[in-house]
């Protein structure tokens, strides 16, 4: 009920609920209610993370998402209402802590120069594979030129989704130069496009319905939970499991590793169905032409190749060395916990934990996965730069067995097994034509990790 006590009103949080659709979109940060329906359209990180946590406290989500820079901006947007049953979790409060902490130690600031040591050897990369390609006639050299665009395209891409996380370069316009180079001109997929799938997944990690990260119906399903063809909350429309979708599904631990090599396919298909199609696309114009630039240097350099079987052995070299980036990203969700609905706001350390899985590597290495091997650290903390997650994941680790919070950190061996048994499972599920409903829900009981 609403109210008034001294000089401040009063919703309760049921009341604020009522206000969760786009046209009537608020939210509270601290227990401060925000009417923010007019703007959501023109929220930097678009209008999915707000809808999809919409007339709910999303204050966890705040502070992780945005600098403190970003809480001036907010009175313009306060209804005059505050929440009278607002409450923060123990979970919550430390998070808040460990988040100010951080600050104080300058940690969002630190970035040690890991954007111009990748950048450097991007560009050494591409030139060697230029000049393999231009001057020299063995055919190995050609093969070892593709392996290593695949791995310049691996690289690329961290430095555009660190870019899309925070300020990697001086300015706000050398981060955009940044983004459009590495993602769209390097590697052809719009970051565009990256930011309005990777955004919806951070929010609502690994929700069947709300993660398009999960999404992936009719190839891969990694619960049983699909087979009730649900609702991409995400796409807008029904995630149909047909009798297609049964037999590729039935198969699908053996069909994982052979379709992540043609992967990239899809992403160059959902870039160019985003940037022509009639949704509201920031920077519409300057993602095409990035996309026009990776579209024109690498043909040509195809073109330069002496026949075609070079060609195709040089792209379908290229696309497997990449695919290694696939299967990470697909290693540090797939076989973590899963939920139906929308994120929750007073949850979020929590769902983070569930929905994650770290991979475990020497220092050496962290170049090679980009960071993202700290896959949990960097979900409760996107805006912190790479080089600090394996320092402040020992506070991590303590935080969740301080409140018993699932922390999974898995070699890589044994991340590829836990997915491969998890597609292994839901693929003799759709084999059972009668029912499988029920004896995939026991199973789901009795097998959740964590």
């Amino acid at each position: 009920m609403k109210g008034e006590e001294g000089n401040k009103r009063y919703i309760s949080s049921e009341e604020l609920k009522e206000h969760n659709k786009q046209g009537d979109l608020w939210i509270s940060i601290q227990g401060k209610v925000y009417n923010v329906s007019d703007w959501a359209k023109d929220h930097p990180g678009g209008e999915v993370p707000l809808l999809n946590l919409a007339g709910q406290d999303v204050t966890d989500a705040f502070i992780a998402y945005h600098p403190g820079s970003a809480w001036q901006y907010l009175d313009k947007f306060f209804t005059g209402y505050h929440l009278n049953d607002f409450q923060v979790s123990e979970v919550s409060r430390d998070y808040r802590k460990l988040v100010t902490e951080f600050v104080k130690l300058g940690l969002f600031e630190k970035k040690e120069h890991v954007t111009l040591y990748t950048l450097t050897s991007v560009a050494v990369m591409f030139s060697i594979v230029v000049y393999a390609v231009l001057r020299c006639t063995s055919v190995w050299a050609h093969l070892g030129s593709a392996m290593l665009l695949g791995l310049l395209w691996m690289q690329s891409t961290y430095v555009g989704h660190d870019s899309g996380h925070y300020e990697v370069m001086s300015s706000r316009g050398y981060n955009k130069l940044a983004q459009v180079l590495c993602g769209n001109c390097m590697t052809g997929i719009s970051i565009a496009w990256w930011k309005w799938t990777h955004n919806a997944h951070h929010i609502a990690c690994n929700s069947l319905d709300y993660d398009p990260d999960l999404q992936h119906i009719p190839v891969f399903a990694v619960s049983s939970r699909f087979f009730s063809s649900i609702r991409s909350c995400f796409y807008g429309r029904e995630l149909k499991f047909d009798a297609l979708s049964r037999f590729l599904i039935s198969y699908q631990h053996w069909t994982f590793y052979p379709v992540l090599c043609f992967a990239r396919v899809n992403l160059y298909l959902q870039t160019l169905l985003l940037l022509f199609s009639g949704r509201k696309v920031p920077d519409r114009a300057l993602n095409i032409l990035g996309i026009l630039v990776f579209w024109t240097w690498f043909p040509l350099l195809l073109s330069c190749l002496p026949n075609w079987p070079e060609r195709v052995m040089f792209v379908l070299a290229s696309f497997v060395v990449c695919s290694v980036q696939h299967l990470q990203f697909c290693l540090n969700h797939f076989a973590a916990n899963v939920y139906v609905g929308p994120p929750k706001g007073n949850d979020w350390f929590e769902k983070q934990t569930s929905g994650t899985l770290d991979i475990s590597c020497s220092s050496w290495m962290d170049w090679f996965f980009g960071g993202l091997q700290f896959q949990l650290e960097h979900h409760l903390f996107p805006r912190l730069p790479r080089a600090q997650l394996r320092k402040i994941s020992p506070l991590v680790i303590d935080l969740c067995k301080k409140h018993n919070l699932p922390y999974r950190s898995l070699s890589f061996v044994e991340a590829n097994l836990w997915t491969l048994k998890t597609l292994r499972t839901a693929a003799l599920q759709a084999r059972n034509l009668i029912d499988p409903s029920s004896q995939n829900l026991l199973w789901e009981a009795f097998n959740t990790h964590g």
